[in-house]
């Protein structure tokens, strides 16, 4: 069985998220979305939260494409939760060339820590290419119109968070 791992904070999930798990669900028969705890970032939602809203969308996204998709919290080593979960591949997005350097780096970083795990980048389409939670965050909170970045759920779950109606 071939396992792959899609690591992130995930705060919250956007469709430039789903773009990739969809894409990266036709390359392994598992794919663990790891959810990076990393309280040093502040998140916006609780781990709770950003679990329960990737499930609720990963869910749809299973049963399209016959993949088991499920979320997994970690807070070690991306390498570590790659062994953890025992997937042979970790998934990253790419949207832009600074993505690549920092992403080109982490590659080096892990390969020198354990070389039988691969990283495969995916792009995501060109219409989810600008999307970045950060930006949806800070969009949603100058009451801006996030509902082309976000589903439906998120979008919902952003206003009740936000105190927005």
């Amino acid at each position: 069985m071939r396992i792959g791992l899609y690591p992130g904070t995930f705060d919250p999930i956007t469709l430039g998220h789903i773009d990739i798990i969809r894409r990266a669900s036709a390359l392994v028969d598992k794919l663990v979305i790891g959810v990076a705890i990393n309280r040093d970032k502040g998140p916006l939602f609780t781990l709770e939260e950003r679990v329960a809203m990737i499930e609720a969308e990963c869910a749809k996204l299973s049963e399209q494409t016959g993949t088991e998709i499920v979320a997994h919290p970690f807070e070690n080593l991306l390498i570590d939760c790659a062994r953890d979960v025992g997937a042979q591949i970790i998934v990253r997005g790419l949207r832009a060339v600074a993505d690549f350097e920092y992403e080109y780096q982490m590659v080096g970083m892990n390969r020198a820590l354990d070389s039988s795990v691969e990283t495969v980048f995916l792009m995501a389409e060109a219409r989810h290419q600008a999307i970045a939670s950060k930006l949806v965050k800070e969009i949603a909170r100058l009451d801006g119109d996030v509902s082309k970045f976000v589903t439906p759920l998120v979008l919902d779950n952003l206003t009740k968070r936000l105190g927005k109606s």
